[in-house]
């Protein structure tokens, strides 16, 4: 379906690249109202061979998440032979492909609310010097709070214990870049409503209709207001072959948002995918009166619109 129209757009960290971000507060840690400590115990371990901490680190995640893999069969899909190493950009790519969610964990607070949901998190470390780097990807099992520990599963180590401090250097010199792989119908619990959506889009994307379709059921569960969520929505549908979900759909958005043309062009579209062309340019020429900066591709609606239109009643004389 060439007009549909999505809102928001997932920014990806396409290279390798470090700065330098102020590190959390230990007693803003304490504070949280959750376990001193956690482990998440049935996470399957990959040992790594050699360069191959990104296949192994997301087949873990992977696996944990329902989806039967091994780094042999994740590797051709992530690991670059040229770089020795994996960009984060494949990590995410391989993950929505394998119809998962992959959000983005930005700093330790969010990473041990996560832990203590049951959730482990893809961490991007340099385990050597800002001049020198040793670039690694684990995945952090869980914590403890009282002694001042992070929980990976790292390299040839499972359960590798690290002080906290020691992991805070390691993953500042990372940039901070974490990522959940998450099922379509589990939400992170500290999600924010607009990168949420924006990973759900990268499942759309990806073409994983139905595992998009979920998740912004997930999205709509708890931003029951999200027109992006609710365009994705239909669009998935759409993509789906089920006309009459996706026309219940977009109806439903132009009562809802009726000041947006997206909403209106893509219903147009429905319509006249059923052969519906009175009510496809009715909906559509709405979409041409609100205008916008899509103006164009509805006046493109319009054309097909009219061109079938008249081709029917032609074939009909």
């Amino acid at each position: 379906m060439r007009y549909w129209t999505i809102a928001v757009f997932l920014s990806l960290l396409l290279i390798f690249s470090c700065s330098s971000i102020k590190t959390n507060n230990l007693q803003q840690l304490v504070d949280l109202k959750i376990p001193r400590r956690s482990e998440i115990k049935n996470i399957h371990f990959f040992p790594q061979e050699a360069y191959q901490c990104g296949p192994a680190v997301l087949s873990m995640a992977l696996v944990w998440s329902g989806v039967q893999v091994t780094p042999d069969t994740v590797a051709p899909a992530v690991f670059t032979p040229s770089l020795q190493g994996s960009l984060q950009s494949a990590i995410i790519g391989a993950t929505r492909r394998h119809g998962r969610v992959a959000y983005p964990i930005s700093n330790l607070n969010e990473m041990i609310q996560e832990l203590a949901a049951g959730y482990p998190v893809i961490v991007f470390q340099n385990l050597g010097l800002s001049w020198l780097p040793v670039w690694h990807y684990s995945l952090v099992i869980g914590y403890d709070l009282t002694d001042n520990l992070i929980i990976l599963h790292s390299g040839k180590l499972a359960r590798k214990h690290l002080s906290l401090s020691t992991f805070q250097r390691t993953w500042a010199r990372g940039n901070h870049w974490g990522l959940l792989v998450l099922r379509p119908n589990i939400l992170p619990v500290t999600a924010e409503e607009d990168l949420y959506i924006s990973a759900v889009i990268g499942l759309e994307r990806a073409q994983r209709w139905r595992e998009a379709l979920k998740s912004y059921l997930t999205a709509l569960n708890k931003w029951p207001d999200n027109y992006t969520a609710h365009i994705g929505l239909g669009n998935c549908y759409y993509a789906m072959g089920d006309l009459k979900e996706a026309e219940v759909i977009f109806r439903g958005i132009t009562l809802h948002f009726p000041n947006e043309g997206p909403a209106f062009n893509n219903l147009a579209q429905v319509l006249l995918d059923q052969g519906k062309f009175d009510e496809a340019l009715d909906n559509i020429n709405k979409a041409i009166r609100i205008e916008g900066p899509l103006i164009e591709q509805y006046q493109k609606t319009l054309k097909e619109i009219q061109i079938k239109k008249n081709t029917e009643v032609m074939s009909n004389n």
